[in-house]
């Protein structure tokens, strides 16, 4: 029952909401777990989750042994935001803006993150749009620390700044339409 409503709750917002919406499904299972597995949870620290949407990832991630204290998710969108802090009711849950991090997280969480995990749909925003939130992403991880981004493009949302690399970890089939999971890290 839970997926058929975040099924409906998802095509609302496509149709409200379609820019902030990148696909025309909800992220599947086998998604989720593909981008979760990038993340080691015996990494001490704080995981970041960029655009949650229906806590697909969300829930993947704390499969993967990241306890919900350790989980910090930052949604734009109201009606997600209110879905997932009652979905996940250990969870720190902010709602804001992705895009602007040091305002979106005040003074809050100070410490370098064990990963941050972005379910935004990058390809729907400018390239500079693109490159701030990337570099914002990486300058708050802890050295070696994964920036986990899926998309549905060929190639990477975004050339990987200096000294820092990109790779596809995962390519994911079981997806409509079918994605790949981008991990970045400081070299």
């Amino acid at each position: 029952m839970t997926e058929l409503a975040d099924n409906l709750r998802f095509l609302r917002a496509l149709i409200t909401r379609p820019k902030n919406i990148g696909a025309i499904f909800p992220s599947s299972a086998a998604l989720a777990q593909a981008i979760a597995r990038q993340i080691d949870p015996r990494t001490p620290g704080l995981v970041l989750e960029l655009g949650p949407g229906t806590g697909v990832v969300t829930k993947a991630i704390l499969a993967r042994g990241i306890a919900p204290e350790r989980l910090a998710l930052v949604e734009y969108d109201e009606d997600f935001a209110r879905h997932n802090a009652a979905r996940f009711p250990d969870v720190s849950v902010i709602q804001g803006d992705a895009f602007d991090l040091a305002k979106t997280l005040g003074p809050r969480f100070t410490q370098p993150f064990a990963a941050v995990v972005s379910g935004l749909p990058l390809l729907n925003f400018p390239i500079a749009m693109r490159r701030r939130l990337v570099d914002g992403a990486l300058e708050r991880l802890a050295p070696g620390a994964p920036f986990i981004q899926f998309s549905y493009g060929t190639h990477a949302p975004v050339v990987p700044p200096p000294g820092h690399s990109v790779l596809r970890a995962a390519m994911v089939w079981a997806n409509l339409p079918p994605a790949r999971v981008w991990v970045y890290r400081r070299i």
